[in-house]
């Protein structure tokens, strides 16, 4: 599947559906540093996103990145997963 990953100049985040975060059964370890909006989860790029990863890889579920630049992303002002 492919994902869509958004950095901005400062830090990354890959898009996620949340739905896929709780079939993966990941929610728990999911840090306050990334954030949701309209049912999608940005995991951010120094921990989440490896959690994520390692989910996929354990059930054998390949991972397709496809890198967005925005200067200015809205992603930052989003609500933080922890606020759910």
């Amino acid at each position: 599947m492919k994902y869509k990953f958004v950095e901005d100049p400062g830090h990354g985040w890959l898009e996620v559906q949340v739905s896929e975060i709780d079939r993966l059964g990941i929610g728990g370890q999911i840090s306050r540093y990334s954030y949701v909006n309209n049912g999608r989860a940005y995991l951010e790029e120094d921990c989440d996103f490896a959690v994520f990863m390692a989910a996929k890889k354990s059930k054998g579920e390949p991972v397709e990145l496809a890198s967005v630049y925005q200067e200015n992303t809205p992603i930052r002002n989003y609500e933080s997963w922890g606020s759910l």
